[in-house]
């Protein structure tokens, strides 16, 4: 029996012992609430919103027959035991960044990002109108659960460091912080890679217990006060060209659910998709002007570097390629890529840089 065989009925096995313990959804005169979890802190931004968005959305549209009861990350579970609490019959659903759970299989990385992925563009080209919903609900049904998008940062910044990077061997030794398949990369490239919560990340910074980090872009970045602490910031990263975050709700609760409320979940993760992204990009481009303003550095890593991080991603890539799963998706998700690009790199990339050339 192959990983993804064993993977589906060991899962599928633990799914039916935890149907048998889950705890009954809140019901008051036909009215129904259901628990989700977060892997964010209460009100941080854009990440914490569209998950509050994504309740709101089916609060909204069930006219509250549904109710969406949120928890942040630390007042029910940990931010990264959301899955294993939605899995379990713990809480009903989470909204959370699908890569931190690439050590339940390393193909949910690719419904957040990946290193040198896709862009938040060709990620939806490829959810929509290719494989990618089918294959997320694939994943999803090996360990109970039914998953969607639901929200989307854009592509996030390479991070914030206390030096400058003037070569690869700056990597070597240096502690930071990074999920998912990039931050697998950055260890390729020597690197003490750590995966924080977004919540906890301020103070490992400010401690000197990690030397740099990611978080997501400048607005994000701005709000949780980076620039308080170093003012090397490069807006580019290899990591994160535009990563998703999904709403998953347990598989057993959703199919509980009338075929009306099973539409409006989904109906409600797609519209959290576009108005997250929409957030992140609006406040971006204010967001970098106050930190450069404020004395911060705006920077690029050189060519060698980028080029070392494209020699580390192909390892990762390399490690996982034995998981038939895992080598599904990668090779759907580089067909669509590739096709999506062709075209947006011809229209859109040629006119970005002849509006910029000639508006100045």
């Amino acid at each position: 029996m192959d990983r993804r065989s064993f993977l589906k009925t060991s899962a599928l096995g633990g799914g039916a012992a935890a149907a048998s313990t889950l705890a009954a959804p809140a019901y008051a005169q036909g009215k129904r609430t259901l628990t989700m979890v977060t892997s964010w802190g209460r009100g941080l931004a854009g990440v914490f919103d569209a998950a509050q968005h994504s309740a709101d959305n089916i609060n909204a549209m069930t006219d509250g027959q549904l109710t969406i009861d949120i928890k942040a990350a630390g007042e029910l579970v940990g931010a990264f035991e959301v899955f294993d609490a939605v899995t379990s019959g713990q809480a009903d659903m989470y909204h959370a960044a699908d890569y931190y759970f690439v050590s339940q299989h390393p193909a949910y990385a690719f419904f957040t990002a990946v290193p040198f992925g896709m862009t938040a563009q060709e990620l939806v080209n490829w959810y929509y109108q290719g494989d990618g919903h089918a294959m997320h609900d694939q994943l999803g049904e090996i360990f109970g659960l039914k998953s969607f998008l639901a929200g989307n940062t854009g592509a996030q910044a390479g991070g914030w460091f206390r030096k400058e990077i003037t070569s690869p061997e700056d990597f070597n030794g240096l502690k930071f912080r990074m999920p998912g398949l990039g931050g697998k990369a950055l260890g390729f490239m020597g690197a003490s890679v750590q995966n924080l919560p977004g919540a906890e990340v301020y103070q490992a910074l400010a401690s000197g217990a990690i030397d740099g980090t990611e978080w997501i872009g400048p607005w994000a970045d701005e709000k949780a006060g980076f620039q308080e602490i170093t003012k090397f910031y490069y807006t580019a990263g290899f990591h994160e060209p535009g990563a998703g975050l999904s709403l998953a709700t347990n598989r057993d609760v959703f199919n509980s659910l009338s075929p009306a409320h099973q539409k409006v979940i989904e109906v409600a993760a797609a519209e959290t998709h576009q108005w997250n992204l929409a957030q992140f990009l609006n406040n971006n481009g204010n967001a970098l002007q106050r930190l450069q303003a404020g004395g911060v550095k705006i920077l690029e890593f050189p060519n060698s570097v980028w080029d070392a991080f494209g020699v580390a991603s192909q390892k990762v890539y390399d490690e996982f390629m034995g998981d038939d799963l895992f080598k599904e998706v990668f090779n759907s998700v580089e067909s669509s890529m590739k096709a999506s690009s062709n075209w947006l790199t011809k229209s859109e990339g040629v006119y970005r840089a002849q509006r910029d050339r000639v508006l100045g």
